[in-house]
């Protein structure tokens, strides 16, 4: 197993009350147990369930296609009579 150091740990001060920017070492201690793992883990697990709902899961890209990539597309997509797509999930007859 690796060693700790200093630089890779930061201080972590439980609230006194829970509330939405933070929790008490019981509610901590609950959750754990809940989840069958010890309070650091479970610290872990919030960070990272917030993690992926809070930031991009994917490599921002390069911005709009360029006129040689739409071409491309263009060129390996049937083209022809028009389409469209019927659902049955909403009604869009009035009567």
């Amino acid at each position: 197993m690796p060693s700790r150091t200093l630089a890779n740990q930061i201080a972590f001060r439980y609230r006194t009350v829970d509330s939405a920017t933070g929790v008490t070492r019981e509610t901590a201690k609950r959750l754990a147990e809940q989840l069958g793992v010890d309070e650091t883990q479970a610290i872990h697990r919030a960070l990272h369930e917030l993690a992926v709902r809070m930031l991009p899961q994917y490599e921002a890209d390069d911005g709009p296609l360029t006129a040689v990539q739409m071409r491309q597309i263009k060129k390996r997509v049937p083209q022809g009579g028009k389409r469209s797509v019927r659902s049955s999930l909403f009604d869009t007859q009035t009567g």
